[in-house]
């Protein structure tokens, strides 16, 4: 890191603007910093710091930044810091600005402006700046990674304020470790610690789930053991775990093992036992089932002795309906016989009623005779039936031709009444198209006329609007600019008014003993008085406010006086002198005769269409009345000949007839006369065929009967049974026969008898003994199932253990070693004997470097007398790795920094500080410290030890670096030419630079 510029404005003791070139105070390697006490010189140094990183050192800095506003600047004169460096190769500029309370624009008061804050870039291709960021956030994270040093880092390492000079020196381990891990970059081994750490720990969750999937299981044989399994008393994680477990569970299995092989022995007894019981009641149930089949037996014969009438009266009645089935084909063909007869006689009654009475006494013969006579008749009328419909035919035929006739007639009336009018109606439509044309021609000229005229009087209303726009504004600038005339009179008044008494306000601010401002003289002996209506600098500077005020708004009515004459001017050259209300009207009448003309012109279609249909219709009337010419020509000679066929059908028809009003009618009567005839023969023949029938059948009957044992064909009948009655009667008497043979097969059983001579069999007895033995079995088989089951689960469970333990030893040997590797690194192992963290091992080994580098510069500065070496000793309880030592050659004997004098601290810390930034310069991926302050600490040291820390500073530009010195103590403006002076005034603070 390179500076090359510093601006200030209205910053800190400063209240003007100030540039420290630091780029020509850096040429001469080391430049001076100083100017008397509560000049400034600690006041540059923040700046820098503020400008990189918004904020200042300690103390100084306040929560709003509003502390940082110099109390000698103007109230308009905003605070700001511009920095301009290089850093990491990258030329850059800084700007920023505290928020700072403002004066209002308006009113009295002021007004909170925020901070800001602009970050660029040279582009030394482009020859120019270019913007990076103007987030205050952005750029702070852009200079913090680019230097790689938070802010209270940079003012230890760069700044060194006074008051802090010898704090790295004397830090302990941890501060030291949080430094160093910055400037080098160490942050990849802590984070290697970091991996290590949770590595390890992702381990240990993945055994401790493990065991506490085995621990499950334990608990699950456990619970399959019935309790004959000890768990063992260990938490997840610890060591043992799983080989206690897998014995456990051997033990169980092996006790689950024995207690089947007892259960099987129990349960082969309690089966034989079980085994006789059920035998025992197997023989008793016997017993009891012959017993009660045996008294079953003689009650149901005791019932069939009590029926035996009842069965020899049914058998009796089964007899004779055998004998009556013999008989029963003559009665079904005599009945059948007479139902036929019955139904003839009364088809023959209806058919003679109605006939005529001359044929009620005709015999079939006779009737059928007067049918065929009657359908003789009846055929020689066909040929008079098709000439009554042909004249039918004629008639209608004729009516048509009539219609036709009438129609055609209205047709050629109603064509030559429409033809008539034509000429009139054409001439007509064609008038309304011709005069629709004109209309739109006329349409079409006013609508070209009406878009400027509508334009005109739009222009002429803004005409008018604009003049009396114009009037307000002349009047509003009058008024303005007497009012600006008036304010700048009071102004010029109220200042002469001040100017008069500036003495008095002078005189105010005099303090004795210190130099007026106008003389210097340091007594003042009678200083002016203020009198009545003093005007102080408020007063005019409100005066001189209202004045500006004034003049702007005069300035302001002026120039909308002239936008609005120009907008005036426009209009008027576009809308002329003539008056609105005349374009107006004008315009009115335009529109209106547009209205008219766009009306009459909407006809034209309408028209066109009407004379085109119009047309159209002349076409079909007249070629209707064309055709209905024609047709009534050629019905002439078709009407005469249908009256001459006519003439001769009615006079055959006449004779065919007779009485009947039509042909047809008198065939009707024939035709149901010829039915009648026939359905009479034909019933009287069948009535004489039924009777001949039913009389051969009571024969058969009689004889029948007789032969079948019957006396009379009735009493046969009465024997006889229907289906129902025949199937209930057997039903019955095989019923008894069954009954009857088993009763005798059971009594005749020789087991059954003997068992009915035993005693009664207690069957409850028997059922309870096989119940019992029964129970006694289930609960045998029960007690070898749950104990074959707890030795199948206990196996399941062991394989399941033993195969965990197998998938666990893998992560737990993992876990071992990552466990090791990260106690190690982070030194809480016991192969760690300094308790060193791997950073801090890494940052032992840059702290032995920069030790290294600051001895070669501390030796000079004390003579060859100190050494500064690294130790790595634990302090306490603590880790060790980050410790310094001093080596003190005259006593030969090594302690600790915090031994040594005050001008000994401030040359040996100088010096770690340059070691430490000569590190960092070569350390690769390090920020390189081109520029370092030193501030205040010179004062302790003697002439002698002041030139050799001065030589070995002066030794730095070897290195291309600079180093500023900070102090007030003369001998160093005699010792460093180049010279940065900060010089204090009432008015505030001032820099002077000198050159090399």
């Amino acid at each position: 890191m390179r500076l090359h510029r510093l601006d200030i404005t209205a910053f800190g003791p400063f209240g003007g603007s100030q540039t420290v070139d630091f780029g020509e105070l850096s040429a001469a390697g080391l430049f001076l910093l100083h100017g008397p006490t509560g000049a400034g010189k600690t006041s540059v140094l923040d700046a820098v710091c503020y400008a990189l990183y918004g904020s200042v050192p300690g103390a100084r800095q306040s929560s709003q930044g509003l502390a940082l506003r110099s109390d000698h600047a103007a109230s308009g004169t905003r605070t700001g810091v511009t920095l301009e460096l290089t850093v990491a190769g990258r030329r850059l500029e800084v700007t920023r600005q505290p928020p700072w309370e403002r004066p209002k624009k308006r009113g009295s008061g002021t007004t909170l402006e925020k901070a800001q804050s602009w970050l660029r870039e040279y582009d030394a291709t482009a020859g120019a700046w270019k913007d990076l960021s103007r987030s205050h956030q952005e750029i702070g994270e852009e200079i913090t990674q680019l230097l790689g040093m938070s802010r209270e880092q940079f003012c230890q390492v760069v700044l060194l304020p006074q008051g802090d000079f010898a704090r790295f020196l004397r830090a302990d381990a941890e501060a030291r470790g949080k430094l160093l891990g910055r400037l080098f970059d160490t942050h990849r081994f802590a984070e290697v610690e970091k991996r290590l750490a949770e590595r390890r720990r992702a381990a240990e969750a993945r055994v401790r789930e493990g065991d506490a999937a085995l621990l499950a299981d334990a608990h699950r044989m456990q619970q399959a053991a019935d309790g004959a399994m000890d768990l063992p008393q260990l938490a997840p994680g610890e060591p043992g775990l799983a080989e206690a477990v897998i014995g456990a569970a051997a033990v169980a299995r092996s006790t689950a093992r024995e207690r089947l092989t007892v259960a099987h022995c129990r349960l082969t007894s309690v089966e034989s036992a079980q085994a006789a019981a059920e035998r025992a009641l197997s023989d008793v149930r016997e017993v009891d089932r012959l017993q009660q089949r045996f008294a079953e037996a003689r009650e149901r014969a005791s019932r069939l002795e009590e029926r035996a009438d009842a069965h020899r009266e049914a058998q009796a009645r089964m007899e004779r309906a055998r004998k009556a089935e013999a008989v029963a084909p003559a009665l079904e063909l005599r009945e059948a016989a007479d139902t036929e007869h019955r139904r003839a006689a009364a088809a023959e009654a209806r058919a003679r009623s109605l006939l005529p009475e001359s044929f009620a006494d005709a015999g079939a013969a006779g009737l059928a005779t007067a049918a065929r006579r009657t359908a003789e008749e009846l055929g020689g009328l066909e040929s008079a039936r098709r000439a009554e419909q042909r004249l039918a035919a004629l008639v209608a035929e004729r009516a048509g031709l009539d219609r036709q006739e009438r129609a055609d007639e209205d047709v050629l009336q109603e064509a030559e009444a429409w033809l008539a009018d034509w000429e009139a109606t054409r001439a007509g439509l064609q008038a309304r198209i011709e005069s629709a044309q004109q209309a739109a021609t006329r349409a079409e000229q006013f609508g070209v006329q009406r878009e400027p005229a509508q334009r005109r009087l739009g222009a002429a209303r803004h005409r008018d609007q604009f003049a009396r726009d114009t009037d307000e504004a002349h009047a509003r600038v009058l008024a303005a600019r007497e009012r600006a005339t008036e304010a700048r009179a009071h102004w010029l008044g109220l200042k002469e008014q001040r100017l008069n008494g500036i003495a008095a306000e002078l005189a105010a601010g005099l303090t004795d003993g210190e130099p007026c401002a106008v003389c210097g003289a340091t007594e003042h002996p009678a200083p002016a008085r203020k009198v009545a209506g003093h005007v102080d600098r408020e007063a005019e500077e409100r005066a001189l406010a209202a004045y500006q005020r004034a003049d702007e708004q005069r300035a302001e009515d002026e120039r909308r006086l002239g936008v609005v004459r120009e907008a005036l001017a426009a209009a008027t050259a576009e809308a002329g002198d003539t008056p609105t209300t005349r374009l107006a009207e004008e315009v009115e009448e335009l529109e209106r005769l547009y209205a008219q003309a766009r009306a009459a012109a909407s006809e034209l279609h309408p028209a066109s269409e009407q004379l085109r249909r119009a047309e159209q219709e002349h076409e079909r009337r007249t070629a209707a009345r064309q055709e209905a010419a024609v047709r009534t020509a050629s019905r002439v000679g078709h009407r005469e000949r249908l009256d001459r066929e006519r003439t001769g059908l009615e006079g055959e028809l006449a004779q065919a007839r007779g009485t009947a009003e039509s042909v047809a009618a008198r065939a009707a009567q024939l035709e149901r006369q010829v039915a009648l005839l026939t359905e009479g023969a034909d019933a009287a023949r069948a009535a004489e065929d039924t009777a001949q029938r039913l009389k051969d059948a009571d024969a058969r009957l009689a004889d029948a009967a007789f032969r079948a044992g019957f006396d009379t064909p009735q009493a046969a009948a009465a024997a006889l049974l229907d289906d129902a009655a025949h199937r209930e009667l057997q039903r019955r008497l095989d019923v008894w026969q069954s009954e009857e043979a088993a009763v005798r097969a059971v009594l005749a059983e020789a087991d059954t008898a003997a068992a009915a001579q035993q005693p009664p069999a207690d069957l409850a007895s028997a059922e309870r003994a096989a119940a019992v033995a029964a129970q006694r079995l289930r609960d045998a088989a029960s007690a070898r199932d749950a104990a074959a089951r707890r030795c199948t689960e206990l196996d399941r469970l062991s394989a399941q253990s033993a195969a965990g333990v197998r998938r666990l030893a893998p992560l737990r040997e993992e876990y071992d070693r990552v466990a090791r590797l990260a106690s190690l690194t982070a030194g809480t192992s016991a192969d760690n004997e300094r308790k060193m963290r791997l950073e801090s091992y890494v940052l032992a080994a840059r702290l032995e470097q920069v030790a290294a580098a600051a001895t070669v510069r501390l030796q000079r500065m004390s003579s060859g007398r100190y050494t500064l070496v690294h130790s790595d000793d634990r302090a306490g309880r603590g880790r060790s790795g980050l410790g310094l030592h001093v080596v003190d050659a005259w006593t030969g004997r090594e302690r600790d920094t915090a031994t040594l004098s005050g001008g000994e601290t401030f040359f040996a810390s100088l010096a770690l500080a340059l070691g430490l930034a000569d590190v960092v310069t070569d350390e690769a991926g390090g920020v390189r410290l081109d520029t370092l302050f030193i501030d205040e600490g010179f004062g302790s040291l003697d002439d002698q030890t002041l030139d050799e820390v001065l030589d070995v500073l002066d030794s730095l530009r070897e290195r291309d670096r600079s180093v500023g010195i900070v102090s007030h103590v003369a001998d160093l403006r005699r010792r460093i030419h180049a010279q940065l002076e900060v010089v204090k005034g009432r008015s505030g603070s001032v820099v002077r630079q000198r050159g090399q």
